[in-house]
């Protein structure tokens, strides 16, 4: 029991030291142990009873040598607040749940095509990048300081060729000087075509409002025609319906023929190489182009109309 003392003596200090026992008093220095040793804290049947007390004495056991007894209001006010701090966030995604489930339902479906798309938007997405890589490729007079820079101001005289203000003038002064009926017939269906082109391709350019590959300003005469976006391609659209309406209107030869076409591929690429549209801009001019000569075929002025019309005029 000799080596049990020490043991029991640091583990009531320990106790006294954590506040968990009460101290104990000391007996006497001359009172003697049972084996003749004086000091120390009494017997070594006292030492055994008192570490069987303090060991086993109150409802915490083990507990008090782990020195968890004094510790045990801060645990309990601990695992108190996680508790509280869990039921509240319980509670809080509970009510969460149901706001960020009408958030889900109330997203639109163009965003749900966009977290999950499908195969046609991927082709879609793919052939738009092509596209704009492409135009940004061709687009070698888009400034001076590219490849073809110095070609520029030509590249320029060719689409103003395309214009519409001038093909308007040009037209009037023909219906003025000519003096036949079927002449006047055709010009005056001519006049009403390319109105109709002005006014449809600034309608769709501001429908769609597509911006050029690069950063080009429109000059005064796209102003005058509201010719400011790039989808579609005025310039296109104006050659290509041109070029129909003179083919099937006009008897020319096959070499004028093959150089009409010519002149409405060149106009409408012209623009792609000055940076002003791109590649699908001036495809799409060519077809609503060839649409609006069939729609000027549909609604054809006789003569008696564009005598009536003249003479108001």
């Amino acid at each position: 029991m000799e080596g049990f003392q020490p043991i029991s003596i640091g583990i009531i200090q320990f106790l006294e030291h954590m506040g968990g026992v009460e101290p104990r008093q000391p007996i006497a220095q001359g009172r003697q142990r049972g084996d003749g040793s004086a000091g120390g804290y009494g017997s070594s049947g006292t030492a055994a009873r008192s570490f069987r007390s303090v060991n086993w004495s109150g409802e915490h056991g083990w507990d008090v040598l782990k020195g968890s007894v004094p510790l045990k209001g801060n645990q309990e006010s601990r695992s108190s607040g996680r508790k509280q701090s869990g039921q509240a966030g319980a509670a809080g995604a509970q009510n969460s749940n149901p706001k960020e489930r009408r958030q889900s339902q109330q997203l639109p479906e163009e965003d749900c095509m966009q977290l999950n798309p499908s195969f046609k938007g991927i082709a879609f997405n793919s052939l738009l990048a092509i596209d704009i890589c492409m135009s940004k490729r061709l687009g070698v007079c888009a400034n001076r300081a590219s490849s073809w820079g110095g070609a520029r101001s030509m590249i320029n005289l060719l689409g103003i060729t395309g214009h519409g203000i001038p093909w308007i003038a040009g037209t009037l002064i023909c219906l003025v000087k000519s003096s036949t009926l079927a002449g006047q017939e055709v010009l005056m269906n001519l006049l009403l075509a390319l109105l109709l082109d002005i006014m449809i391709v600034a309608g769709l350019q501001k429908l769609a409002k597509r911006k050029g590959p690069y950063d080009v300003n429109p000059g005064l005469l796209d102003y005058l025609t509201m010719d400011t976006y790039a989808f579609p391609a005025g310039h296109a659209s104006r050659a290509a319906m041109l070029s129909k309406f003179f083919l099937n209107h006009l008897v020319l030869a096959i070499p004028l023929r093959i150089l009409l076409v010519l002149w409405a591929l060149c106009v409408g690429f012209s623009r792609v190489m000055i940076g002003r549209h791109h590649i699908t801009d001036v495809l799409s001019g060519f077809v609503f182009g060839y649409l609006q000569f069939r729609l000027v075929e549909l609604i054809w002025m006789s003569s008696n109309t564009c005598q009536m019309l003249i003479s108001i005029w």
